[in-house]
């Protein structure tokens, strides 16, 4: 019994000091990981990367935690290693386009390219973002669709953010018949942008001749507008247009085409 005792006691010693290696040790993780994510909040990073960043930093400290209990006990820690970096090339291969989705989401989370509420045109489609993910972006478009875009897709292609700035210009153009007056269409055109409460002083709004097209004289407007009132203010300034014209006897001519026919003997 002594010799067994004898035998056993720097084992018992070392399972000891593993059991209180691993206690410590996963105590000192968690205080750690409390602390990434106090300082990832302090930086106003999205909730979701700040939970999904501390569960990786917590699981990689547990990692070094279990080796050095390992370690302790006599265990060659080496060959674990080897495993854990070949377990990880294989999950890493297998899930590849996963891995890219959620790298893919961790830029656009840290970036910031698009925020929630933003009015978009991503990989081909264009709405409203709701929601960012690890994995996808979740839009809405104005008919209440909902479309899921991969988030390699999103940042792959080339995206248009109509919402990121508090200003957009409007442009139009209105075309009137070679007949009509041009100085009044174009003082007409003045009136009605300058009457809109919505559209901005400065920048100041413009309105010039474009071109001399096949059936009409055609003039471009230009009026910049606050981003929330860019659609009130096309659709209402189309429709104005065309009524002030009829009233003041401006046409607005659509194509057409002249024949000549010439009476051969």
């Amino acid at each position: 019994m002594e010799n067994i005792i004898n035998t056993l006691a720097p084992y018992a010693l070392n399972f000891a000091m593993a059991i209180i290696i691993f206690i410590v040790g996963r105590y000192v993780a968690r205080i750690l990981t409390n602390l990434f994510k106090k300082f990832l909040g302090k930086s106003n990073v999205n909730e979701t990367l700040k939970v999904f960043l501390g569960n990786v930093i917590y699981g990689l400290l547990l990692i070094v935690v279990v080796l050095a209990a390992l370690n302790k006990l006599g265990v060659q820690t080496t060959s674990f290693i080897a495993i854990l970096g070949a377990i990880g090339l294989a999950v890493g291969l297998a899930f590849q386009s996963t891995l890219s989705n959620i790298s893919a989401g961790v830029m656009i989370i840290i970036f910031r390219p698009i925020n929630i509420g933003d009015v978009i045109e991503a990989a081909g489609v264009s709405g409203s973002v709701e929601e960012i993910n690890l994995f996808n972006t979740i839009m809405k478009t104005p008919d209440n669709k909902v479309i899921i875009v991969s988030n390699s897709n999103i940042i792959g292609s080339n995206i248009i953010n109509y919402s990121k700035k508090d200003t957009r210009r409007v442009d139009f153009v209105f075309g009137i018949g070679y007949d009509d007056d041009l100085k009044l269409a174009k003082d007409t055109l003045l009136t009605i942008v300058n009457e809109d409460p919505r559209i901005l002083k400065d920048p100041a709004a413009f309105v010039a001749v474009k071109e001399l097209a096949d059936s009409s004289v055609n003039f471009v407007v230009r009026v910049w507008v606050k981003s929330p009132d860019y659609w009130g203010v096309h659709f209402d300034t189309i429709e104005k247009v065309k009524l002030t014209f009829d009233k003041k006897g401006i046409s607005i001519p659509y194509p057409q085409m002249d024949i000549h026919t010439h009476k051969v003997d």
